[in-house]
């Protein structure tokens, strides 16, 4: 096991972060350093390949994105990294959920909210997630894997309000939005997920309202049991304190590609949170040198410390070409299992 499940409040029926059980050892402890994504991965769908699939397309009930869920899951588990994800092949963050979740719809690329958001009667990323284990069993690989969902605050910034909720005052949205994403989540615990992620890059735009994403975050973080983790990219010099205070075990936060969010994390009382490290810039298309990342990661645990540190991409990968997106993930991994071997 790479950690021990958080303990939960059972008289409140909430996770009891003050009281947790491991989550202190989500890194495994001084010395080994867990590698992780942030999610997608450019593995697109394919037509049929053989007899078989193209009866199942006959019949109505052929899935062409599960030949990429395989690519995307070789791909990682080849690469060595230690916490995977199911590569969010079906889509945008935005539109695997707008297109799913009552209430929303996506509208030629648009995302809409038309009626009051309930939560899905159905898993919608649960069903990748166990085929991703039976992936990585049938290879052989000891990997765990990551749930993820896009945020409450992101999701209802990212739509265009058009029913039942007020355009200027997305409140409410947003906390509906959240009481859905909290059955996803739970859906994805059931499934197998040894993490879940939840994705708000809105957060470091300035324009969401810190206070409600944080009681919208902590919605769905109270009925999990397994560590939660936030992504914010971008600059995170006006939110990071705020991050900090949100009920989640690791802050995950993009630093190849902005480099200045190392002098933001300096000094920060971090207390019992954990930093996802994103070393590798996921916007370029160049390939970091296994001494580049290395170097940057030395950096990085200057700053942070081993114990507290997780490494991973800056973002998700899907707009990068696959053989990119691997090497850039093989040197990733090379790099941490260097430093650790230096280290023991």
């Amino acid at each position: 096991m790479l950690w021990d499940g958080c303990g939960r409040n059972t008289s409140k029926g909430r996770r009891n972060r003050e009281n947790r059980k491991g989550c202190d050892k989500i890194t495994g402890g001084a010395g080994i350093l867990l590698t992780t994504v942030v999610g997608s991965y450019p593995s697109q769908p394919s037509k049929p390949r053989n007899w078989r699939e193209k009866l199942l397309k006959i019949l109505g009930s052929y899935d062409p994105y599960k030949h990429a869920i395989k690519i995307a899951v070789k791909d990682q588990v080849k690469a060595g990294i230690d916490i995977i994800s199911d590569g969010q092949v079906r889509g945008d963050m935005i539109s695997i959920f707008a297109s799913k979740i009552p209430g929303m719809k996506v509208d030629n690329s648009t995302s809409k909210i038309i009626s009051r958001i309930l939560p899905p009667q159905n898993p919608i990323g649960a069903q990748d997630l166990r085929f991703s284990k039976k992936i990585i069993k049938k290879l052989g690989g000891k990997q765990e894997i990551k749930g993820i969902i896009t945020g409450p605050s992101t999701l209802v910034y990212s739509s265009r309000i058009e029913g039942f909720y007020d355009p200027e005052d997305k409140k409410r949205a947003i906390m509906d939005m959240a009481e859905a994403l909290k059955r996803e989540a739970s859906y994805l615990e059931e499934a197998g997920a040894s993490m879940i992620q939840i994705d708000e890059p809105f957060l470091s735009t300035g324009i969401v309202n810190i206070k409600t994403a944080k009681k919208a975050v902590k919605r769905i973080s109270d009925v999990i049991r397994v560590p939660v983790a936030l992504h914010a990219c971008g600059d995170i010099k006006e939110v990071f304190e705020d991050l900090l205070k949100f009920n989640v075990d690791i802050i995950d936060c993009e630093f190849a590609g902005n480099p200045n969010n190392l002098e933001i994390v300096k000094g920060a009382e971090l207390k019992n949170k954990k930093v996802g490290f994103g070393c590798i810039d996921t916007k370029s298309q160049k390939i970091e040198t296994i001494e580049e990342i290395k170097r940057f990661i030395k950096k990085g645990i200057k700053i942070i410390g081993e114990e507290k540190i997780i490494i991973d991409p800056d973002c998700g990968m899907r707009k990068l070409p696959r053989d990119v997106a691997f090497s850039k993930l093989k040197n990733m991994v090379e790099a941490a299992n260097a430093i650790q071997d230096n280290s023991q």
